[in-house]
């Protein structure tokens, strides 16, 4: 069931208003039991995985409190992110099992259950929290259910943490007409950039990327900032109706995020693109990774051979590698995403790297950090090296991406700007307005978040007409300018 659906919303009334009306000790249960109604919606195959993810899980969990044993939480960990490697990567090593071998073997048909990734990771990182102590196991096996299957942020995250959730999950809560009318503006502005903006700029994308022998320079280089409109506004309006959702029920997921196209550098980006996933490799890969007694004794080498300062960068470079590379992985079993996590990592890497040296440069420049002027070429930069990334995100497969990216340069004309050829991608001006219109607003939006504004505050004490004149603003503009049509695939992150 999509999220842009119409029987998402229903179900989605349905929950919010049975949940004020029945006694608040079963508030939970009924959450679990609409959980578990809307993942059914997408086929009871795909929720045999749910179950054997939250049952093994559970179990794990109890048995490392009883018996405090290391073997409990590796075989917890295997049985999970076995099942999602062996549903989401066997054919791609087959693949490449067979390219490198000769061999013909058969790749098999495996159902990928929609949302696995979010779930085993967060299920997983609940492990992992038991066995260091952080947290103590659930003991209930139906409230560890209603954890792992929160409606809301069942398929498409964010990635949440038990300390966080557990106590929002099982509490009761009252009436709120306040929480309620919030979660209400978060979701209708996230249909808004997902209906009108990433839609809209869906078709130019999917028409160059997928013919993009026929397309060079300009062309491409457009269909690529589309690209980045159609992502942002994809990913974050999703966020939008998730943690909009959850709120209606008195639960506050954790921000995925933060005003990405204002970061400073790459490594600021990943502190505000997809937040969750980053600060679970941060604290589930990379500490452990670097405080390892292979990764201490590499430090004290490296420090021997290249001096203090780049021995103490080295393991934290080689713990970003990695961490960049599972990101990679994360994202699909294709070369092309293993080289977007790698991009992005030999990034962070080089800047680490060269931090001394940027700031010897900038001295005898006499930048100072705080110019507006440094912090706008910052911003330019980074965009412009993170859209160089989305060529290895959209393209059908890795020589694409390369393909596209020689294209580019060679086949750049600025006259493409003005001959009409961008005409001819599926948009006309009306669209183009449209698009530019919506882009200012977000644009607007964001700025004064940026700057501490709190919108939604604002607009909950905005008179009457002010707030209801807004509201239906988003709601006749979805209707008279959102793409309904094809969008029974939902958002993108539904499909990791």
């Amino acid at each position: 069931m999509s999220l842009v659906s119409m029987a998402f919303v229903l179900l989605l009334a349905a929950a919010t208003a049975g949940y004020y009306l029945i006694a608040g000790k079963y508030q939970w249960i009924w959450l679990l039991g609409f959980s578990y109604l809307y993942y059914l919606s997408c086929g009871w195959k795909a929720a045999l995985f749910l179950v054997f993810t939250t049952l093994t899980t559970y179990a794990a969990g109890r048995f490392l409190e009883k018996y405090e044993r290391k073997s409990i939480l590796v075989i917890g960990l295997l049985l999970n992110f076995g099942m999602l490697a062996l549903l989401k990567y066997s054919n791609f090593a087959i693949s490449n099992l067979n390219s490198l071998t000769g061999s013909h073997i058969s790749f098999r048909n495996f159902v990928l259950p929609l949302g696995i990734s979010f779930y085993t990771f967060q299920s997983m990182g609940y492990l992992l929290d038991v066995y260091w102590k952080k947290v103590k196991p659930e003991t209930n096996v139906f409230r560890f259910a209603l954890f792992v299957s929160f409606f809301p942020q069942l398929l498409q995250g964010p990635i949440g943490r038990y300390h966080k959730l557990a106590g929002q999950l099982y509490e009761r809560h009252a009436f709120s007409l306040e929480r309620l009318q919030l979660g209400v503006q978060r979701i209708l502005w996230g249909y808004f950039k997902k209906l009108v903006l990433a839609d809209r700029a869906a078709p130019v994308v999917n028409l160059v990327f997928q013919d993009y022998s026929s397309h060079s320079g300009v062309t491409v280089i457009f269909a690529l900032l589309c690209y980045s409109i159609q992502l942002y506004c994809d990913f974050s309006g999703g966020m939008d109706v998730v943690i909009g959702a959850a709120q209606l029920f008195g639960v506050s997921l954790d921000e995925n995020f933060k005003r990405p196209y204002f970061a400073v550098s790459i490594s600021d980006f990943w502190r505000r693109w997809h937040i969750t996933l980053g600060t679970w490799m941060k604290d589930y890969v990379f500490y452990p990774f670097n405080l390892s007694r292979a990764m201490k004794r590499f430090g004290k080498w490296t420090k021997k051979v290249f001096g203090r300062q780049y021995g103490r960068l080295l393991p934290i470079c080689a713990g970003n590698l990695l961490v960049f590379w599972l990101v990679g992985v994360w994202h699909g079993p294709d070369w092309k995403f293993i080289f977007y996590g790698l991009y992005h990592g030999i990034l962070i890497v080089f800047s680490s790297l060269m931090a001394m040296h940027f700031q010897n440069w900038k001295k005898r420049l006499h930048i100072r950090d705080e110019s507006p002027l440094w912090k706008g070429f910052q911003m330019a930069r980074t965009f412009v090296l993170v859209n160089i990334s989305w060529y290895f995100d959209m393209a059908v497969s890795l020589g694409a991406a390369f393909a596209m990216m020689k294209s580019t340069v060679v086949g750049f004309r600025l006259s493409a700007v003005t001959d009409g050829s961008l005409l001819q991608l599926g948009l006309g001006i009306e669209d183009f307005l449209i698009l530019a219109a919506g882009c200012l607003t977000v644009l607007a939006v964001s700025v004064l978040q940026e700057r501490g504004v709190s919108i939604c505050s604002r607009l909950s004490d905005a008179p009457l007409a002010v707030r209801w004149g807004i509201y239906l603003a988003l709601i006749l503009s979805m209707a008279a300018l959102g793409q309904i049509e094809g969008t029974e695939g939902g958002f993108i992150y539904a499909q990791f």
